[in-house]
């Protein structure tokens, strides 16, 4: 390991998280153990390891909360990363190899994922104390992807040079291309941000083979095709953030626009119906070309839906991060007592009011830590 690199990053960007998230972080501690009595307490959480470790369904919930987090420590760290007084980390960084790169952004974002890494290594013991070999080698897997991914991502981030003027190949090819207001985030998406898009399209492979292996005996019910969609649809979460503060940054003019809000919310649609659009053929390869539609469609209105929340309280990634996963377990429920059909035209109209009521309010101001 780099030693001195791996310091500084260290000092800079893990240091700085637990400065920033002290306080949510001290609050989620109470929450998990101040609530309990001392003497129930390691019985309660052995209980509570156990119920995800045996439960198909709460082992995906609990690894989306893990994504959630994870997801935390990429936005304060990419904001970071470009804020003004760490550019020398564009010209010192990246002196060194990759490899070495790579190493030491792996034991930053393992010190970020610390409280994750506890609870999950507590987890891994008891599953391979009560012979859940299967669960525990999901946990070791999950927490190596994350944090290979989540390295990945800042060594390929650091490494990008910060010349605008440079156009990639894929602007330069489309140059003379119509572009219709919906495709622009599309376009941004494969020019900037094809790696977090590759990692989330690798989480979403993850989350259909693994929700479908451990529910291989009922892989027809509609309520397990339901969750894995419900939990692609979080997966999406940090690529939805993007858009909305990839349209504050650079769309921010086209509230001045004769675009309706209806056309508007459409064009939004748009845009998710394209980047789900692998998922969305996964499904029809599937399932009957009914039900993939239907899947389909549950998959959009969620999206739909988170996006919307950012028009509600700004670009503010703590509110963002507390909303997705609590409708996470409200809609899950509501797809548990089969009214996954229901659900969908719900999700769309609340969805489009909040977009219709919130869309010309002058966007929540982000602290400068949070950027």
């Amino acid at each position: 390991m780099n030693a001195p690199l791996t310091n500084v990053l260290l000092k800079i960007f893990a240091a700085g998280f637990y400065r920033v998230h002290a306080g949510i972080l001290f609050f989620l501690f109470l929450v998990l153990f101040g609530l309990v009595e001392p003497a129930q307490l390691i019985g309660y959480h052995t209980a509570l390891m156990l119920a995800f470790i045996t439960s198909p369904p709460m082992m995906a919930a609990v690894f989306g909360i893990w994504l959630l987090y994870t997801f935390k420590g990429w936005h304060y760290v990419t904001g970071q990363i470009f804020a003004v007084q760490q550019s020398f980390l564009f010209y010192s960084s990246t002196s060194y190899s990759k490899q070495k790169q790579f190493v030491s952004w792996s034991m930053v974002q393992a010190i970020i994922n610390l409280p994750v890494l506890a609870y999950a290594g507590v987890s891994f013991g008891v599953a391979v104390k009560h012979h859940y070999y299967l669960s525990a080698l999901a946990i070791l897997l999950y927490l190596i992807l994350i944090i290979s991914c989540s390295s990945l991502f800042y060594v390929s981030t650091i490494n990008r040079l910060i010349d605008g003027s440079k156009q990639s190949f894929l602007i330069k090819l489309t140059a003379s291309w119509q572009k219709p207001y919906f495709s622009l985030y599309v376009y941004h998406v494969f020019d900037k941000l094809k790696l977090t898009y590759l990692i989330t399209k690798v989480l979403s492979y993850l989350i259909i083979t693994g929700v479908f292996l451990l529910f291989a005996d009922v892989s027809h019910d509609l309520r397990v095709a339901g969750i894995a969609v419900l939990a692609i649809a979080m997966a999406h979460a940090i690529v939805i953030f993007e858009e909305r503060k990839f349209e504050e940054t650079y769309l921010n003019f086209s509230r001045n626009l004769p675009y309706s809000r209806v056309n508007l919310f459409l064009s939004f649609a748009g845009v998710y119906f394209l980047l789900l659009l692998p998922e969305g053929i996964w499904l029809f390869t599937r399932f009957p070309p009914l039900m993939a539609l239907g899947l389909f469609a549950f998959g959009l209105s969620v999206t739909l839906l988170y996006h919307s929340f950012l028009y509600l309280f700004g670009l503010n990634m703590d509110k963002y991060m507390q909303w997705v996963p609590g409708m996470f377990v409200l809609i899950f429920w509501v797809i548990m007592f089969k009214l996954i059909w229901f659900i969908i035209p719900v999700i769309l109209v609340v969805g489009f009011l909040i977009f219709y009521n919130n869309y010309y309010q002058v966007p929540m101001v982000v602290k400068e830590e949070e950027k």
